[in-house]
């Protein structure tokens, strides 16, 4: 699986990569293939490390059940922004987001994972049209949805367009609960700007993993907006949990047997 963690180290020392790993956060060294069956967890410290949208998949839905839609879309350099159409190359993957259809303990979902890999997990058109789509896949096959977002909010490099992404996500999503369908929200670290301001904070239930930062604007800038010292944790996934904004906070280790509670709850109403 690929991760974000230290393995520079290992080359430097001879020692073979991919056996190995370091957690980010306290350096501890781990053997790569407990860290895999950890969830990407470090024992020590507690430490996330972020995941791609693949390696999330397999830990959330039921094996070889996940079925890609829309893969073929990809991102276009309307406003020709300079080295944009590069970046999504040296990318590797189409965008931000992979969407298809899965059983999450014996029940069917459409789903749609971020990719913070991916250019932070910027919300462009194509995030926001393949998030649509996935939606209409829903409410054509009355399935419930989960989308599980990691990013950094709009992406520059598509402006406007990448702003109206909000807009219709969220109207796509009150077509959801209007044919009284979930829709149940992932929030990972980081989920902040527009993402965090339209699809992700508009679950039935709110989700979140421990020690997520979930926001709008980051700290620094609400701080020197408003001139005042915030709370201690604030837009951390369990301070957002204290004040109503997140519904609970899960382990990441738990989060499919949640999921799997959730469903059967919708699904057996």
């Amino acid at each position: 699986m690929e991760v974000t963690v230290k393995k520079n180290i290992f080359e430097k020392k001879g020692l073979p990569v991919g056996i190995w790993t370091k957690c980010m956060k306290c350096d501890n060294i781990l053997l790569q293939k407990d860290f895999e069956e950890n969830f990407m967890v470090c024992p020590g410290c507690g430490y996330y490390a972020r995941l791609g949208a693949r390696e999330r998949i397999e830990f959330i839905v039921d094996k070889r059940s996940f079925k890609e839609i829309n893969a073929h879309i990809s991102s276009v350099n309307f406003l020709d922004f300079p080295e944009y159409s590069n970046k999504i190359e040296k990318s590797g993957i189409n965008d931000a987001v992979v969407t298809g259809e899965a059983k999450v303990g014996g029940y069917s979902v459409v789903i749609a994972v971020m990719d913070f890999g991916f250019m932070g997990g910027s919300m462009g058109s194509v995030v926001g049209e393949k998030i649509v789509r996935a939606i209409e896949r829903a409410l054509k096959k009355k399935y419930h949805v989960i989308i599980v977002s990691a990013s950094g909010g709009a992406r520059m490099q598509e402006g406007i367009i990448s702003l109206m992404q909000m807009g219709k996500t969220s109207a796509a999503l009150a077509k959801l609960a209007d044919r009284r369908l979930a829709f149940i929200s992932i929030l990972t670290d980081p989920t902040t700007g527009g993402v965090a301001a339209s699809y992700a904070m508009l679950g039935d239930i709110n989700i979140s993993e421990p020690k997520a930062l979930i926001g709008f604007a980051g700290p620094r800038v609400i701080e020197q907006t408003i001139r005042q010292q915030l709370p201690e944790g604030f837009q951390f996934s369990e301070f957002l949990e204290k004040h109503g904004m997140i519904d609970i906070v899960v382990e990441r280790k738990n989060m499919k047997d949640i999921l799997i509670k959730i469903l059967k709850f919708f699904y057996d109403r």
